[in-house]
């Protein structure tokens, strides 16, 4: 290895394994021993700058299913002790089960996951004491100078041995708990409910939080091998087992979750998956959300439906979501809440019902707004709820491979010349595809174009992978879906790889 001392910074541009805010994430053989070594040291001295962590602490840590997993998981608690720390594994758990521990015990934490992408990618995400780490601490860490000596690495970058791991402690029951201690042990009585398992990391904890609410599960689909379940982006192959699941065994409802279990899809009775940002909105309906907090890639359902008192839009990213939560808590808001168009729920209060209380937990969390809305549709149906709500619906779909590169060249021609410049040359590349008058251009992030008939077609590059995404919306599936498509392959050919 290098003599000299790096900083994360470095360490970034020589690996290739981008850091921001929502930590670290990169392809497997990228991701050495040394690298994650090193991300997670800069993480802790940049936690100890701020107060938040001192040498002889307790640092939490846990991980998915993928099969890099364990080996990085190893690197990191290492780190922990070569800065005298003392590593404790929660085990392979979900990342709100590990986060509500950590934030109980007011210690930091990382977990091991690359969430919805493919297995041939991990990453590390980083927690504060009392949160995700934010925009502004991103420069912090990656100013952070990490030791480049000492520790024995091959000249690969990995330790000749593996680190142990210690003894796992066992947070699944407290996370399990929240749920039913709020929303009562007979809450999802006399529901069907299948859970889809796949390779999730909380397939388990899931089927212990449904049934222990009183519902009988069917388990479906478990996998020892890796599934990459994107819940802004279902796979074909999950749209058909869901409703054939659903018919075959006669299920109220389909719940499931990504890869880490942070991101929920719940399917109605017919199989039908829900879009996260109905799922998130229904959640809020639920527990008695006032102020909400979401993406400006929701679906704006949630401003139509006239459910909150105050609907805040924020640019993509869970980061984005926690600092405008706060800002509505500083303004004393009522109960302050968050989604992203993934699904994932972030509850910035304290919510008390009835004599129950359910803790705030401000990241992403895909066991409330499943529980919270099969418990708000019984002893009706789920499908009756969403049709409550306004005839508004969403569709995403993506290129993979898309280029940073690609992506630059794309939507820097999108946003080029002034606003009546860019509203021609927009509407007579898009008019046609949307059926209406360009209105409204939208770069809070990536470029969202809204049209006089209401329909919306939203372009963003991936934050965490080479992608870029599509965000269609308007009055009907297929037509969503045909936006989105039609979008993508316009791109496609005028951007060719």
């Amino acid at each position: 290895m290098a003599n000299h001392t790096p900083c994360v910074a470095d360490i970034m541009d020589q690996s290739g394994v981008a850091f921001g805010t929502s930590g670290a994430r990169g392809l497997v053989r990228a991701m050495t021993d040394y690298v994650c070594h090193a991300y997670t040291t800069g993480f802790l001295k940049f936690m100890a700058d701020c107060g938040a962590w001192t040498a002889g602490r307790r640092v939490a840590l846990a991980g998915d299913l993928r099969p890099s997993t364990p080996r990085i998981l190893a690197a990191c608690a290492q780190a922990v002790r070569d800065l005298g720390g003392e590593p404790v594994y929660c085990g392979l758990v979900p990342t709100p089960a590990l986060a509500l521990w950590a934030f109980g015990e007011g210690v930091p934490s990382l977990m091991v996951t690359g969430s919805h992408i493919p297995d041939d990618r991990n990453g590390i995400k980083f927690y504060r004491p009392d949160g995700e780490i934010l925009k502004d601490d991103e420069p912090g860490i990656l100013r952070q100078t990490v030791s480049a000596d000492g520790a024995g690495w091959s000249e690969e970058g990995m330790f000749p041995a593996r680190p142990a791991l210690p003894k796992a402690i066992d947070v699944g029951p407290a996370y399990v708990g929240r749920y039913v201690d709020f929303f009562g042990a007979s809450a999802l009585h006399g529901l069907r409910l299948g859970v889809y398992q796949h390779s999730a990391v909380g397939r388990d904890i899931l089927v212990d939080v449904l049934e222990s609410m009183g519902a009988d599960v069917v388990v479906l689909g478990r996998s020892e091998t890796f599934i990459p379940v994107d819940t802004e982006a279902v796979r074909a192959e999950d749209i058909d087992l869901a409703r054939r699941w659903a018919a075959e065994h006669r299920l109220d409802a389909i719940a499931s979750t990504d890869g880490d279990s942070d991101r929920p899809l719940l399917a109605d009775h017919q199989g039908e998956w829900l879009r996260g940002d109905v799922l998130g909105v229904l959640c809020a309906q639920a527990i008695g959300v006032h102020s909400i907090v979401t993406p400006v890639s929701s679906n704006t359902l949630v401003e139509k439906c006239g459910a909150f008192g105050a609907v805040h839009r924020t640019r993509i990213g869970s980061p984005y979501v926690i600092a405008a939560m706060a800002a509505a808590l500083a303004a004393e808001d009522g109960i302050v809440g968050g989604y992203e168009a993934n699904g994932g729920f972030l509850l910035a209060s304290d919510v008390t019902r009835a004599g129950r209380a359910l803790s705030a937990l401000p990241t992403r969390d895909a066991a409330l707004p499943i529980v919270a809305a099969l418990a708000a549709a019984r002893p009706g149906r789920l499908a009756d709820l969403v049709a409550d709500l306004p005839s508004r619906t969403t569709f995403s779909d993506r290129l993979a491979d898309f280029a940073p590169a690609r992506r630059d060249a794309l939507l820097g021609w999108m946003k080029e010349g002034g606003a009546d410049a860019r509203m021609a040359q927009l509407g007579g590349c898009f008019e046609s595809i949307a059926g209406a008058v360009l209105t409204d251009i939208d770069d809070l992030d990536g470029v969202r174009m809204t049209f006089a008939n209401g329909r919306i077609i939203h372009l963003r590059g991936s934050g965490n992978a080479p992608e870029l995404r599509c965000y269609a919306e308007a009055e009907s599936k297929p037509l969503a879906e045909s936006l989105s498509r039609q979008a993508l392959d316009w791109v496609a050919q005028h951007f060719p790889a």
